[in-house]
């Protein structure tokens, strides 16, 4: 089974770029079934109330739960105080086995690991080349796992994402996705130093194409069951625990279709 565990979805709030505007998934999920992509995790875009953000995600995911996991997007800032309900109404609710971060919005705290910790979730947080807190985040909270996307920079910083190869391979709970990385020597380097089973495939979705982000880990030319995980099996490995309900709630209103 392949799983992309970075997709965006649904409708931002801001007008400044299609990351805050809006997640269509139309053309996106045929691209997917046409790379042989069996399931993709949805987040929400950028925006300023992620619990309705949140719900928008739940409404796609819940209609269709054999096709998409979902995973909460907050904000540190705007819902400080309010973590911890966020993510048990999607967990508890929604049925979400993850939670997202992004650097952009602001740092990840205190608030979101113990929230992490409470409900067994990994956390996917965008670091924005800010590697360093790898460090703190593998000390500080070694119960929860903390996926890191673009390999620790869609800038394309090559030394974030060199230095987090090091988190990688010090810190069992550091894990990278592979959405949007460039430097291909360093995702040959990432696998060769960490192992297939630190790495995650993510196409970061809907904005890159997931069938060119799938032939990245396919030309590392792997043993099959190295590239399984990285694949899926690492991150059916991460979700495990989640703490939810056997079947995702499906919100009273209807979704609008992405």
């Amino acid at each position: 089974m392949i799983i992309d565990c970075h997709c965006h979805a649904g409708k931002g709030d801001g007008f400044t770029g299609p990351w805050d505007t809006r997640a269509p998934l139309e053309k996106f999920l045929r691209w997917s079934a046409d790379a042989g992509i069996d399931r993709t995790v949805l987040f929400a875009a950028f925006h300023s109330d992620y619990a309705a953000a949140n719900r928008e995600v739940a409404r796609i995911v819940a209609s269709r739960p054999d096709r998409f996991y979902g995973f909460a997007f907050v904000h540190t800032q705007h819902g400080r105080g309010r973590i911890l309900d966020i993510i048990r109404t999607a967990v508890k609710q929604y049925g979400f086995v993850g939670i997202k971060v992004h650097r952009h919005d602001a740092p990840i705290n205190r608030e979101v690991c113990e929230a992490a910790k409470r409900f067994s979730l990994p956390v996917l947080y965008d670091v924005s080349g800010e590697v360093s807190v790898c460090e703190l985040l593998a000390q500080e909270y070694p119960e929860v796992n903390f996926i890191i996307p673009h390999l620790g920079s869609f800038s394309d910083d090559w030394r974030a994402q060199l230095a987090l190869i090091d988190h990688l391979v010090r810190h069992p709970n550091i894990y990278a996705d592979t959405a949007g990385v460039r430097r291909f020597d360093l995702l040959e380097q990432a696998v060769a130093r960490a192992g297939a089973k630190k790495i995650l495939f993510g196409s970061d979705g809907p904005w890159l194409h997931p069938a060119v982000e799938l032939a990245k880990i396919q030309a590392l030319q792997l043993p099959p069951a190295q590239e399984a995980l990285i694949l899926g099996r690492n991150f059916l490995r991460l979700i495990r625990q989640a703490s939810h309900p056997p079947a995702p709630h499906r919100p009273t209103r209807q979704a609008d279709h992405p």
